[in-house]
Order: structure tokens, then C-alpha cells, then sequence
């Protein structure tokens, strides 16, 4: 499988530095990252194909104070992987193997699409976060 990252540099960092000023500057900072993964989903879920709508609900932002990452599939369409990536083996409900892609047809894909997008959200939303607490980025 495929894995595309988008790193910030000293991110545990400032979260420490944060925290030492300011006790609300860490939630903050998990929100500015779940902003970033959040716009993932958004633009991610047009794209996916829907019968029921579970594959597509099942997209989901999740973060922490260090990192932010999209859940797909889960319980509620655990043949996410199968319709992202495709496959040779049988899932149930889904009769016919699909022709099998590295990349992705969806998560990935967009994220390399709209990785500049990300990255402006990501710079913004952590400015904010930094200048909220009272600091000044050099």
C-alpha cells in the first residue's frame, strides 16, 4: 500500500512550547491539524462511489496533537480497502475481483492533488495557533 505524509518539522516541539505558555495552544493545535484532514475527507468524498453511502460516511478525520490522519472502511464498510485499491479476493457483497491500483482510486489520489491546498491550511491554521498563544514565528 501506498503512503503519502506531509510532515511539519518540530511539530512535538512546539507543542511542548505551547503547552509551557499556554494550556489551551495543544487543543488548539489538534484542531488546526484535524482542519488539514478534514479537508481531505471533504474533497475525498464526492469521489467515491455509493450504493448505501457507508463507504463514503466511513471517511473520517482523526488527529492528535502531533499528528492528524484519515480513517477509511472500519466496521461500517470494512471493503473500503477493496473499493479504494481493488483485489483479487472475494469480499462479501462485492461479487467480482477489481482490477488492483497501488495509488488508489481516492484517498491518495486526491491527497497528491491537493497537497499544495493542505499544505497552505496546515501553514495558516499553525500560524494562528502560534500567534494565538502570543508568540511570533521568526
Amino acid at each position: 500500500m501506498t503512503e503519502m505524509r506531509i510532515a511539519v518539522t518540530g511539530l512535538a516541539q512546539l507543542n511542548r512550547g505551547l503547552r509551557a505558555i499556554d494550556s489551551e495552544a495543544p487543543k488548539q493545535l489538534r484542531l488546526a491539524l484535524n482542519e488539514a484532514a478534514e479537508l481531505l475527507v471533504t474533497k475525498t468524498r464526492p469521489k467515491i462511489p455509493a450504493v448505501t453511502g457507508a463507504a463514503r460516511s466511513s471517511l473520517k478525520a482523526r488527529s492528535t496533537r502531533t499528528s492528524a490522519r484519515v480513517a477509511v472502511g472500519g466496521k461500517k464498510a470494512p471493503y473500503f480497502p477493496w473499493l479504494d485499491f481493488g483485489g483479487q479476493g472475494r469480499v462479501k457483497g462485492r461479487p467480482a475481483p477489481r482490477a488492483f491500483i497501488n495509488e488508489g482510486r481516492y484517498v491518495y489520489p486526491t491527497l497528491a492533488e491537493i497537497r499544495p491546498e493542505i499544505e497552505q491550511v496546515l501553514q495558516d491554521s499553525i500560524s494562528a495557533v502560534i500567534s494565538g498563544a502570543g508568540l511570533e514565528e521568526d
